[in-house]
């Protein structure tokens, strides 16, 4: 990468230098790989992460597992379906959601991430924001942790990703789940969420962790409100001047539902297919979905039109 991203923040907006930055052709290129603790994956192709929720009160009740073996079998469809990696989670962040304890969450996930690695060629990614639960994952056989903190909730979770190899995948909130939707209202919202992440990879690597394992995701639906999680999608590209993957997750999401008119998170896959298209069109390259081939068939669709040629 050149100097100019490397280098401290322009003072203004950093959204607008941002923007500006999509036009020189150095910072405009996307990353061609994501490296995790012992994998590699292919960023010249969009990349479909599974949901798989061992959780009681996740929002949508189809990424739900209630035990190890429903766990297996899921994650067996969602590779099956083209999943190229599959993100377990023990603890919902929903809007409004309730924190989940270290011991609880580890109690549920460490067991399926055990089996999962044991028979499935797929890697892994842990979504949580404690590092005992993050470094218990990895053991296990966890390649990522997702940490939809940016590594902010949990002070240790950026030594814990380095020292244990992990990939990671950095987004922005504002605030807990149970709290995040209190204040949804920006200044700026892409100067906030572009300068955030831009601290949280700075943060993870002064800790270790090598920007080739590192994505960053702008947080759909976290700590922000229809209009906001619309000028994220309309305004993407501007993401890419950190010069890491993006990762986009807006499966099924309270936003969607508003447009379609669909209070039930069942009915929303349509209004989600159009967000992974035009997340393909804007450069994202890593789409969290609860739909595998639904989805990866419309981010493969969007690809060939972009790139003009088969996937």
């Amino acid at each position: 990468m050149s100097s100019q991203t490397d280098s401290a923040v322009p003072s203004g907006s950093f959204a607008d230098w941002a923007y500006k930055c999509w036009g020189n052709p150095e910072l405009a290129s996307l990353p061609l790989t994501l490296q995790g603790r012992s994998c590699r994956l292919d960023m010249r192709r969009p990349i479909i992460m599974g949901i798989l929720n061992v959780t009681p009160d996740s929002f949508f009740s189809g990424s739900r597992a209630g035990s190890v073996e429903d766990a297996m079998g899921r994650a067996r469809r969602m590779l099956e379906e083209g999943a190229d990696i599959i993100d377990i989670g023990g603890e919902s962040t929903r809007p409004g959601a309730s924190l989940v304890g270290e011991q609880e969450e580890l109690d549920r996930v460490v067991p399926v991430i055990e089996a999962l690695a044991a028979e499935l060629p797929c890697p892994i990614s842990i979504d949580t924001n404690k590092s005992a639960v993050a470094r218990a994952a990895v053991m296990a056989g966890a390649e990522f942790v997702n940490d939809i903190s940016g590594f902010t909730f949990d002070p240790a979770m950026a030594d814990t990703v380095a020292a244990c190899g992990a990939g990671a995948f950095l987004m922005h909130t504002r605030g807990k789940p149970e709290s995040m939707q209190d204040d949804t209202v920006y200044e700026d919202l892409l100067a906030e969420v572009v300068g955030y992440l831009h601290t949280a990879v700075k943060r993870a690597e002064s800790a270790g962790i090598p920007r080739c394992k590192l994505a960053v995701d702008p947080g759909i639906g976290f700590g922000k409100d229809l209009f906001g999680n619309l000028e994220i999608l309309c305004r993407l590209r501007e993401l890419h001047a950190l010069g890491l993957p993006v990762l986009l997750g807006t499966s099924r999401k309270g936003f969607v539902g508003q447009i379609v008119g669909q209070s039930d998170p069942a009915e929303r896959l349509n209004g989600t297919l159009a967000t992974v298209a035009l997340g393909v069109a804007c450069g994202a390259q890593i789409f969290r979905v609860h739909d595998v081939r639904p989805a990866r068939e419309a981010a493969l669709m969007a690809w060939a039109v972009v790139h003009r040629q088969r996937p």
